[in-house]
């Protein structure tokens, strides 16, 4: 007797999503770019902090917690990048967040660029997409013009 079906017991009942393909590349993304922005912000408070306790000497940090101010998008700028977002294809929604980190990764930002490498992420991420689509139209096209005017047949019949 197998013990699966009771250990799946306090499962949730698995059912689709209602939510659009688009909708959730947007929602992913745009996850991504608030989540780096935060961990730039953290490891940006990091360095500073760091640089003071060389610079005094001694570590107040204990002392006072001082409120970190949080850099936030502007209404614009976010929607703006939403539009951005929802032009990028499921497939490639993966490829995006690898690029977006990998620039993080070779630039180490400050927290006010990385809205800026997000959007040249994606640019490269649409620009591809388009380089695909026109080398699959290109493909199509060529492919299906030998078999409209009989192949290579002419050809072989001169020889």
């Amino acid at each position: 007797m197998s013990l699966i079906p009771w250990l799946r017991w306090n499962e949730a009942p698995t059912r689709l999503s209602s939510r659009s393909p688009a909708e959730m590349v947007l929602e992913t993304l745009m996850m991504e770019l608030v989540g780096q922005m935060r961990e730039t912000e953290r490891q940006q408070r990091e360095r500073n902090s760091a640089v003071r306790k060389v610079c005094t000497g001694v570590d107040y940090s204990w002392l006072a917690s001082t409120p970190h101010p949080t850099y936030d998008l502007s209404p614009s700028e976010q929607l703006q990048l939403e539009d951005v977002c929802t032009k990028i294809h499921p497939s490639y929604c993966g490829p995006a967040i690898l690029r977006f980190r990998q620039l993080l990764a070779e630039r180490e930002p400050a927290v006010q660029e990385v809205s800026r490498l997000f959007r040249s992420a994606l640019q490269e991420v649409l620009e591809h997409m388009r380089q695909e689509e026109e080398l699959q139209r290109l493909t199509r096209q060529w492919g299906a013009w030998p078999r409209a005017r009989g192949g290579l047949a002419p050809f072989r019949a001169r020889a």
